[in-house]
């Protein structure tokens, strides 16, 4: 039976290749800002993902940044390949099953419409939303962060709006700050995508995909939840026009080894 699912991506290096506060900071001449975002996660002060927001809100040097500013840092960021041939795919459904695609980010939400703008429509982009002041046009207050448990509730809501099941729910990201929406969907029997290797997130997702090809989210879709085979995935690519060139499955065993009590390791 045909069935409807709920596919929610988040954006930072997961869609794109960078950290949008990376790319804003050099669009507005500002230096330190992996330092200040380090020093803010040992502090533990706020939420994973949401130190861009903080820092937006609440540090003089970003507090200036406009409207105008977060967009066209959205059009400074570089989207990996096939992002719009992936809007594309899922909105037209894959075996007869159907897809809606949204975006779920940290990152300021005019950023990403900025970047995805064409690609996937407002209504379907979630992200962190700001009030500016009306006569400066600089950012005024933090309204919503849609970081860490921010996602986890975004995805819900989606869900329960949709009137999708639980377990045809689908996730996607690539960081410490997906780990809470991750295990939201993971309860729930839904399956959730690791876009990275960092070992927090990949040891909590159903699968783990790297590429610098949006196209590649799909190989574990088409597995899991189609049922394809290797020749049908590859099929489909090549009517769309893309060969799978290497695909290479990598079991990856993560171990910390240290010498037996007094410093020598028992005789074998």
């Amino acid at each position: 039976m045909k069935k409807h699912y709920l596919l929610a991506s988040d954006f930072d290096q997961t869609l794109s290749f960078n950290d949008s506060g990376l790319t804003l900071s050099e669009l507005l001449g500002t230096a330190g800002f992996r330092e200040k975002v380090a020093a803010l996660a040992r502090l533990n002060f706020v939420q994973q993902g949401a130190e861009l927001a903080y820092l937006l809100s609440e540090d003089a040097e970003y507090r200036r940044v406009r409207r105008e500013d977060l967009a066209e840092t959205g059009r400074r960021v570089r989207l990996k390949r096939n992002v719009p041939l992936l809007a594309r795919m899922l909105q037209d459904g894959m075996d007869g099953n159907r897809f809606d695609f949204y975006v779920i980010s940290a990152a300021p939400r005019e950023v990403v419409l900025s970047a995805l703008d064409g690609i996937v429509p407002p209504d379907h982009v979630i992200g962190t939303r700001f009030r500016f002041d009306e006569q400066s046009g600089q950012i005024a207050t933090l309204e919503q962060a849609a970081a860490g448990y921010g996602k986890g509730a975004a995805v819900e809501q989606l869900r329960l709006q949709h009137g999708i099941p639980r377990e045809q729910v689908v996730y996607v990201g690539d960081g410490q700050s997906d780990i809470p929406v991750m295990l939201h969907v993971n309860r729930g029997e839904g399956f959730t995508i690791a876009a990275s290797e960092a070992r927090e997130i990949a040891q909590i997702a159903k699968r783990t995909v790297i590429s610098d090809d949006a196209l590649s989210v799909l190989v574990p879709i088409l597995e899991e939840i189609v049922g394809f085979g290797p020749a049908q995935i590859r099929a489909l690519f090549e009517r769309e026009g893309f060969v799978i060139q290497e695909w290479d499955r990598v079991r990856t065993d993560w171990l910390t080894i240290r010498e037996g009590e007094g410093g020598v390791l028992p005789a074998a």
